[in-house]
């Protein structure tokens, strides 16, 4: 089997980068908070007038640049490699290598998020091609013959990139988006984090431990019921795609928060119901939302024990906990609360 066609049957899933899906990522926000929706060809046309020509040959065209040719080649500053069509950083310093072949390698992506994935059958033969995930620009391509951890050898363009120095203004366009942090309890948070995964305008969700009494605190712990943790899920959000409110709505429509230190089969106070809030007015919101909630029928005659109390420190949980859903198919809070609060044509089955 051909080395290309390897590193094909290689990327499966998005565990690593060595596994990475052959297309473009799903989620519109990276785990890194950058927007990746796809821009519009009528976009991409009008930022790449500003390439020169060799830049415009090699990412839109599928060029290559001429080995030990490109201007990035000996970069060893510090800094990171952004798309030079859309302004996507790419690529970090710390991940450069010199691979002896005459272009720029990495041994990974910035974000598994921000770069896409084609199979590439030019030549005669079949290599995986790598695009940006934002404007779709060629950047090269990614191999197996890389050093550890992950064994790959992003092998890129020079004329695809642009190096933004330590130290040195970012562009706008290569900026992360301005997210804010939610914290939410209701259960086992393997189910609070799948559905919040689910959510338009949620860039990323992490499982752990929230508002004990003990520092760094494992699961044996939590489950000891000597620590007061819940199991807590942190949120980071886009504010202009989807609102506070919203997160709390979708929130208590995935779980009941009239079952007291459970959920369904999940018995102990680490399975709470529970709201912690970063600040007053999160905190104010909050408690709005439930008073709201408790008088409506819905309600009538059912307590809402959800705790709604100040945020302290957040414990990330074992990595075995992380995207456990997503990663073994298991369900575990069934409701999906977006439809009903985007509407149902506003909320995709899976839209990050």
């Amino acid at each position: 089997m051909a080395a290309g066609a390897v590193c094909v049957a290689a990327m499966q899933s998005q565990d690593s980068p060595k596994e990475a899906p052959m297309s473009q990522p799903a989620r519109t926000i990276s785990r890194s908070g950058y927007a990746i929706a796809r821009l519009p060809a009528a976009e991409v046309e009008r930022l790449a007038k500003n390439l020169t020509p060799e830049q415009y040959r090699v990412t839109q065209k599928s060029g290559t640049e001429a080995a030990f040719c490109g201007n990035l080649l000996d970069n060893k500053k510090d800094g990171f490699y952004a798309c030079v069509v859309c302004g996507l950083p790419l690529f970090a310093s710390e991940h450069k290598f010199n691979s002896g072949t005459g272009w720029p390698s990495f041994f990974m992506p910035f974000d598994k998020d921000h770069v896409a994935y084609v199979k590439d059958e030019s030549h005669g033969m079949e290599r995986i091609e790598i695009e940006c995930a934002r404007c779709a620009a060629h950047l090269g391509h990614v191999f197996e013959d890389g050093p550890r951890p992950t064994g790959l050898r992003y092998c890129l363009n020079s004329a695809a990139l642009i190096f933004i120095e330590k130290g040195q203004p970012i562009p706008i366009a290569s900026q992360p988006l301005q997210l804010k942090t939610a914290y939410f309890a209701g259960g086992c948070f393997w189910g609070i984090e799948h559905r919040f995964q689910e959510c338009p305008g949620v860039a990323g969700v992490e499982s752990g431990y929230m508002n004990g009494s003990t520092d760094a605190p494992t699961y044996e712990d939590v489950c000891g019921h000597g620590t007061g943790h819940a199991e807590a899920v942190k949120v980071l959000y886009d504010p202009a795609k989807v609102t506070y409110r919203q997160l709390l709505d979708g929130f208590f429509r995935m779980h009941d928060p009239t079952q007291l230190d459970r959920q369904g089969p999940d018995v102990g106070d680490q399975y709470r119901s529970a709201v912690f809030t970063t600040d007053a007015e999160q905190q104010r919101e909050a408690e709005a939302f439930k008073l709201s909630l408790q008088s409506s029928p819905k309600y009538v005659g059912r307590k809402i024990v959800t705790v709604i109390e100040p945020a302290k420190r957040f414990w990330p949980a074992e990595a075995y906990h992380q995207d456990y859903v997503e990663r073994t198919g298991r369900a575990c809070h069934s409701v999906n609360p977006w439809p009903e609060v985007f509407g149902q044509d506003k909320a995709p089955a899976k839209a990050h």
